[in-house]
């Protein structure tokens, strides 16, 4: 019995022995975070100018400090944001410089999986896009689709002040009037040298808060020393016959397919408003007067979304059902106005470009209406610093570089103040003209734009203002 006992005791102090001993599994030791890919690419080339998004991927989640973000170096420019999400390093890099090299440096630990192991030292670089300067000498000297020695003398004007001058502008209250002209004056001591009327409201006209038929709004500002803009929000009924109008898609059964189908509603209503608005232009023709004439503007709206989902669409319904329909709207416009004996009118097409990112978008240039019928090329930007305009001048010149190019609208938005126009001119943005949208509710003009945005740009010796018009 004792001998048992002591084999029971013998054995028990070696299974303690085993269970406390050396052999117990070691601790897993997860290696180091490795870069797997950065976007943009390594080497990557033509990269836009001002923020650019860069996304670095490592092979395990990872964890990293945004204080550390100022640890984070840069050849050329600022890096502003750094943050961590699962598996990758989310940077924002203020490049302004075109045509540059810059090189990003992530110090090895900066970077750490999440046992606290550091990642080895990471560079990458990207070169951005050239500046394209504007080739005037592409340009036509003379308008392709006026003929009027007003519209002439117009377009001759702008020609010469392109790329030397920017022509100033803003948007009519209640689109038939000088109001807010009125307010710029009051505030700066100067009229915008152009002044823009819309024809939204055609559709009521003649009533007694908007009578299209009486042109003495325009004449007083063109006897004034005054230049003019026109264009067309073309509200269509809700459904037909109705009263209730809308230029969204999503809120009518207008189609813009329809307006070629003889006998469809679509149709019917088409041709009498052009009728309505071809009245009041050959009236301003007959007075002499000449205008940039902007239609069916913003027409790809979100349609050019690399990344298409169900918002991914135009916003307007002239460009709802793609672009050959679109584009026919336009030939067929010009084509009608041509017989009516209209040719007072400077084209201007609005393209969205990039909505601001040529990462997400494609370009609209197969929403085109083609050199024949397009005078000037127009661009929609609203809350976009000076380095964004310039981009944004940049691509658009490049893609229609025997065209003008201006700042068709513009004001605050919801990335903040749109860029003060000389800060803008120095950057590179030549805009031919730009015009300031009302019913913002900014300062004392209620523009889109602040009393010292205003004040800086009427009083900027690139801006041409209403007493320096020299027609």
């Amino acid at each position: 019995m004792k001998l048992y006992l002591r084999l029971l005791s013998i054995l028990g102090l070696s299974l303690l022995a085993w269970s406390c001993g050396d052999d117990e599994p070691d601790e897993i030791i997860v290696p180091a975070p490795q870069m797997v890919s950065v976007t943009p690419a390594n080497g990557t080339t033509d990269v836009a100018v001002g923020d650019v998004s860069i996304t670095v991927g490592y092979d395990q989640v990872i964890a990293f400090l945004t204080s550390d973000t100022d640890k984070l170096q840069i050849s050329v420019g600022t890096i502003t944001k750094a943050r961590a999400q699962g598996k990758d390093l989310l940077i924002t890099a203020n490049c302004p410089d075109w045509g540059t090299t810059v090189s990003i440096t992530i110090p090895a630990g900066l970077v750490k999986n999440t046992q606290g192991t550091a990642a080895p030292t990471v560079t990458f670089s990207f070169t951005t896009k050239a500046k394209v300067q504007p080739p005037v000498t592409a340009i036509p000297s003379e308008p392709v689709t006026a003929s009027t020695d007003a519209a002439r003398k117009l377009y001759a004007y702008m020609y010469s002040l392109y790329g030397k001058k920017v022509l100033s502008s803003v948007m009519a209250n209640v689109n038939w009037n000088n109001d807010c002209a009125e307010k710029v004056f009051k505030l700066t001591g100067k009229y915008p040298a152009m002044n823009c009327y819309d024809f939204i409201h055609v559709c009521f006209s003649p009533v007694n808060w908007i009578d299209y038929t009486q042109i003495k709004p325009v004449q007083e500002w063109v006897n004034a020393g005054g230049l003019v803009q026109l264009m067309w929000h073309f509200n269509v009924p809700k459904t037909e016959g109705s009263t209730d109008v809308t230029c969204t898609p999503s809120e009518t059964t207008f189609r813009a397919s329809n307006v070629f189908k003889e006998g469809a509603w679509e149709n019917r209503w088409f041709y009498e408003q052009m009728d309505k608005v071809a009245a009041t232009l050959l009236k301003l023709q007959e007075a002499g007067i000449a205008a940039t004439w902007r239609p069916f503007h913003e027409a790809a709206g979100n349609a050019t979304r690399k990344d298409q989902a169900a918002w991914t669409k135009s916003w307007f319904w002239w460009g709802y059902d793609g672009a050959e329909t679109y584009k026919k709207l336009w030939v067929t416009m010009y084509d009608y106005f041509k017989q009516k004996g209209i040719n007072n009118l400077i084209w201007v097409w609005t393209t969205q470009n990039y909505n601001g990112n040529s990462d997400a978008y494609n370009q609209d240039t197969d929403w085109y209406p083609g050199d024949a019928y397009v005078d000037i090329v127009g661009r929609d930007l609203y809350g976009q610093n000076a380095q964004a305009n310039a981009q944004e001048f940049a691509e658009v010149q490049a893609a229609y570089p025997n065209k003008m190019v201006a700042l068709a609208e513009c004001g605050r938005g919801d990335s903040g103040e749109q860029g003060r126009i000389g800060e803008c001119w120095s950057k590179g943005a030549k805009w031919s003209h730009f015009m300031v949208w009302y019913q913002g509710g900014q300062g004392s003009t209620d523009t889109m734009c602040s009393d010292d945005w205003w004040k800086a740009a009427m009083s900027d010796e690139n801006v041409i203002t209403r007493d320096q018009v020299k027609l």
